[in-house]
């Protein structure tokens, strides 16, 4: 879990500003190559999950432009700069603040998710589902390091 603070972020230029307050849900990691479109460099990416209430827009909301293929993932970014914010799961009733967003976070993954699909092992110790834990919906199967 993350500390219980105040969390603040923003994009490239500063229009879309966002707060994250109070403690992350959900801490870990996925591999990147299953959502290539997201534009975030690497094999794995950071994910912090918080509840909706959590996340204040506090600058720049008219700003902030949304795009979903699927009705689980509604991802927000800047439409001034095309700088990453955050991701909207209506379905699991969470938000992923991105990690890299919130640069005083201190971030401790707790699980990696979708590592059915890593194309980087990391061996860490933590729960590596095959795709994700059943309280976020999957099917709860962990698989090996």
């Amino acid at each position: 879990m993350g500390n219980e603070k105040n969390h603040t972020g923003e994009c490239f230029l500063r229009h879309g500003q966002i707060r994250g307050v109070g403690r992350t849900g959900r801490n870990g990691l996925l591999p990147l190559h299953i959502v290539p479109a997201t534009g975030r460099p690497g094999p794995s990416t950071a994910f912090s999950l918080w509840k909706p209430d959590a996340l204040k827009v506090t600058e720049g909301a008219a700003h902030i432009g949304t795009y979903n293929k699927t009705p689980i993932s509604f991802r927000k970014w800047c439409k001034t700069c095309g700088g990453h914010l955050f991701t909207d799961h209506p379905t699991m009733g969470l938000v992923d603040i991105y990690a890299a967003m919130l640069p005083h976070l201190k971030f401790e993954p707790g699980v990696h998710v979708n590592y059915q699909e890593t194309v980087l092992r990391i061996h860490d110790g933590k729960p590596k589902f095959k795709d994700m834990p059943k309280e976020m919906g999957g099917s709860g199967i962990n698989l090996a390091e």
